[in-house]
C-alpha cells in the first residue's frame, strides 16, 4: 500500500453504535481488513450477536459521561491505544422545532454531538500519530432536514466539530474524516426518540436508499484512503451543492416537500 493510505491490519478500532445498522455492518468489514475491534452498544446481548470471538464488547449508554469514560478505559486497557475512533452512534427525532420537548432536544444533542465530542477528548491522548478519527454524521449535517430539524441541527454541530478537529489535530498527525450518509436501510427510523418519519420519506420508499453493508464498505474505503469527507451514496452531493450554490431554489424545493408531507399526514 502507498504510504498515504491507511492499512487496517492489526489496528485497534473503537466503534460506537455497533449493535445494529451501519455499525453492525462495519464490524465484519473491519475484521476482514485485519483490525482488532472494540464494539460499543447499549446491550451486551445484542453486541454478542455482532461480535467476533476476538472482539472487545463494551456495553455502555453513551448519553452518560461516566460510561463514556469507562469505554475509553476498557479499550485502552485491552489494546494499549486507539488507532481509529469511529463515532457512529446516533439517534433521530421527528417533528416541529417549536413543539419538540426539551428532554428530547437534550437527548438528541447528547447522543449526536456531546457524546462524540467527549469521546474525541478522551481518546485522542491515546491515539498515536498516523491514527484516524471518523465522525459519522448525516446528509442532515450538510443540508437542512426540516422534518427532523433538531437532529439536523445536532449533525450540523458535529460537522463543525469534525472540520475544526481536522485542523487542530493536524499537529498530532491524526487524520479526521466526516461521513455523511443519506438514506440507509437500517432501524434508525423505527428507533426515533420522538415522532415518526413521514411515510413518503421512509427509507423503503427512497430509490437512492442503500444497504448498511454498502455504507460500511464505503466508510472503510474512506478510512483506507484517508479521505477528508465521504458522502454516501455520492448522489447526495447534488442536493448538498444545490443548497450551497442555489439556496433559494433549494428552499423552494423543501417547502414543496413539506407541503406534500403535510398533505400526506392530514
Amino acid at each position: 500500500m502507498p504510504s498515504h493510505t491507511f492499512d487496517l491490519r492489526s489496528k485497534n478500532v473503537l466503534l460506537t453504535g455497533a449493535s445494529s445498522g451501519i455499525g453492525a455492518a462495519l464490524a465484519p468489514v473491519l475484521r476482514e481488513r485485519g483490525a482488532r475491534v472494540a464494539l460499543v452498544g447499549r446491550s451486551a446481548e445484542t453486541l454478542a450477536t455482532v461480535a467476533g470471538p476476538d472482539d472487545l464488547v463494551i456495553a455502555a449508554d453513551l448519553e452518560i459521561a461516566a460510561e463514556r469514560i469507562a469505554v475509553i478505559d476498557s479499550c485502552v486497557s485491552k489494546f494499549g491505544h486507539v488507532d481509529v475512533l469511529i463515532n457512529n452512534a446516533g439517534a433521530g427525532a421527528y417533528g416541529s422545532t417549536l413543539s419538540m420537548p426539551d428532554e428530547i432536544v437534550r437527548r438528541v444533542f447528547e447522543v449526536n454531538f456531546f457524546a462524540p465530542l467527549h469521546l474525541c477528548q478522551l481518546a485522542v491522548p491515546h491515539m498515536p500519530a498516523g491514527s484516524m478519527l471518523v465522525n459519522i454524521g448525516s446528509v442532515g449535517g450538510q443540508m437542512m432536514l426540516p422534518w427532523m430539524s433538531l437532529y439536523s441541527a445536532a449533525k450540523y454541530a458535529l460537522t463543525g466539530l469534525t472540520d475544526c478537529l481536522r485542523v487542530e489535530l493536524d499537529a498530532n498527525g491524526i487524520d479526521v474524516m466526516g461521513v455523511y450518509p443519506g438514506h440507509v436501510r437500517t432501524p434508525f427510523q423505527q428507533h426515533s426518540l420522538h415522532g415518526d418519519a413521514p411515510g413518503i420519506l421512509a427509507s423503503s420508499n427512497n430509490r437512492f436508499a442503500i444497504s448498511p453493508e454498502e455504507c460500511a464498505r464505503a466508510v472503510v474505503r474512506g478510512i483506507e484512503r484517508r479521505s477528508r469527507t465521504t458522502v454516501i451514496p455520492a448522489i447526495y452531493w447534488f442536493p448538498i451543492w444545490l443548497s450551497r450554490l442555489m439556496p433559494g431554489v433549494f428552499d423552494r424545493q423543501l417547502r414543496r416537500m413539506m407541503k406534500r408531507i403535510g398533505s400526506a399526514g392530514s
